[in-house]
């Protein structure tokens, strides 16, 4: 091996040692992810048990919406 060809490669071993900046935008775009995910989940079961727990009147039928006719 020549010797440009190793000092190529130790200066690509060593800047490789270095986390590349992308890999910090990467995990916070996985968490990100991870948390829309999560919310996705959670949040349609938080409104259903929120909602069925209420107390409402049973349905009315047209006939008990309609006026009662004056004899």
């Amino acid at each position: 091996m020549s010797l440009s060809h190793q000092s190529s490669l130790m200066m690509e071993s060593s800047s490789q040692a270095s986390e590349p900046p992308e890999r910090t935008s990467h995990k916070l775009a996985n968490f990100i992810g991870t948390l829309i995910a999560l919310l996705t989940l959670a949040v349609p079961l938080a409104a259903i048990a929120h909602f069925s727990s209420i107390d409402t009147q049973p349905w009315r039928t047209p006939a008990q919406l309609l006026p009662r006719p004056r004899d």
